[in-house]
């Protein structure tokens, strides 16, 4: 049973994808009492048991079928990232708002398309799902640097690791080329870092320069499907599948006017399943937080003392503590990140669009992309590159023409 919506009349939800991240969404909009009333798979008959172990009432038989639900006015894009342009395009076309897990696009020029569109109907919620800022302590490190706590950032360093896909038998969709950048651990979880990075000091990269690795130049790609962070699979019914997608990434940064960094992406790891470390530094002190131990914030200083700040909304900037709904010692994790940036969106639709989104948006989805092709380019051709200014033409909207 969900929760009473934040909403008077909740919109209906339905969902895209039938993976890993789907179920998630699901679960946190249960939360905030958002009826999901439909799911679309790559087939009907694959994602009906999940439709009725997740309680969902309709499959849909492909995109038209779910367009043609007058129910529907919210959609989840959780598939692969391949169709997230053409099903998004048509999706804001046919008046839906809609929530897009990340990377929005493979190309710019499909998320330029896709923000001209969205610009183009402005009371259409276009989010991104970079949930990993809506970690209260991450608001609050926000917080705390625009009031100027810890001076002028000078510079933000960091890391994103996971070991799923140490093995050659380990095998996704994910480790195949997308047909635009062409990168994995960067563009599956080296954005997330990018765009908390930017979210919390509040600049923009700007040049970027980048080595990439391939530690296995062949998998074993399973007959059957292969879930996500589900492990190795059986050699034995397996074909092997050379890879050219990056397992490992280093990225020296330059932020803003005068500050630096650098940052690490690795999906071969062992023992790190799903860690994001941040760490800013300033003239006046320093920040670090770990998602291992996502409720607390390490805060340093040269004259007094260090800090541990536990997360508590009594303690916490009015920011940060909006998004933080248990108090001190109960600890808030991963789902709640989706159930905090679901009810910015929410909220959002709600108002009929009447405030500045609090959410990440196609023009945030579309900065990631940028950034992924910067970083490609650089590893290639290894030299700096600055990233390309967002450039939208609106007159590409008709038809979401890339």
């Amino acid at each position: 049973m969900g929760s009473p919506s934040i909403i008077p009349d909740a919109p209906n939800a339905a969902l895209i994808g039938g993976g890993f991240i789907g179920p998630v969404h699901v679960e946190a909009l249960r939360r905030i009492g958002i009826p999901v009333v439909g799911i679309l798979g790559s087939a009907p008959e694959r994602v009906r048991p999940l439709a009725r172990q997740l309680g969902i009432p309709r499959v849909y038989e492909d995109l038209d079928d779910l367009v043609g639900d007058g129910s529907v006015a919210v959609v989840h894009v959780t598939s692969p990232n391949g169709a997230h342009f053409d099903q998004t395009c048509r999706l804001l076309e046919s008046g839906r708002h809609v929530v897009c897990e990340k990377p929005l696009a493979v190309t710019a020029a499909e998320t330029t398309a896709l923000c001209a569109l969205a610009r183009s109907r402005p009371r259409q919620a276009a989010a991104v799902n970079y949930n990993v800022r809506f970690y209260p302590l991450c608001h609050e490190m926000r917080s705390r640097i625009a009031r100027g706590d810890i001076g002028r950032v000078l510079s933000v360093t960091g890391s994103y690791t996971q070991d799923w896909l140490l093995y050659p038998d380990d095998y996704n969709w994910r480790v195949e080329p997308d047909g635009g950048t062409n990168l994995r651990a960067v563009a599956d979880i080296g954005t997330h870092w990018m765009d908390l990075a930017q979210f919390v000091v509040g600049q923009r990269i700007r040049a970027v320069c980048a080595d990439l690795a391939t530690f296995h130049a062949q998998r074993f790609r399973p007959i059957g499907p292969a879930e996500t962070f589900r492990g190795s699979g059986d050699a034995g019914s397996s074909r092997p599948i050379a890879i050219t997608t990056d397992d490992y990434a280093a990225v020296l940064l330059r932020i803003g006017a005068e500050a630096r960094g650098s940052f690490h992406v690795s999906q071969m790891t062992a023992g790190r399943k799903n860690r994001v470390l941040l760490e800013v530094a300033g003239t006046e002190g320093s920040f670090s937080w770990d998602s291992e131990e996502p409720n607390g914030l390490w805060i340093g200083r040269r004259k007094g003392p260090s800090e541990w700040l536990e997360r508590d909304p009594a303690l916490l900037s009015p920011e940060a503590a909006a998004i933080s709904d248990y108090p001190g010692g109960h600890a808030e994790g991963f789902p709640d990140t989706f159930k905090q940036l679901f009810r910015a969106v929410y909220q959002w639709i709600g108002e009929a669009g009447a405030t500045s989104p609090a959410f990440p948006t196609f023009d945030d989805g579309d900065r990631e992309v940028r950034l992924c092709e910067a970083i490609a380019r650089s590893a290639h051709e290894q030299r700096w590159v600055t990233v390309e200014a967002v450039r939208v033409n609106e007159s590409s909207a008709k038809g979401c023409t890339p």
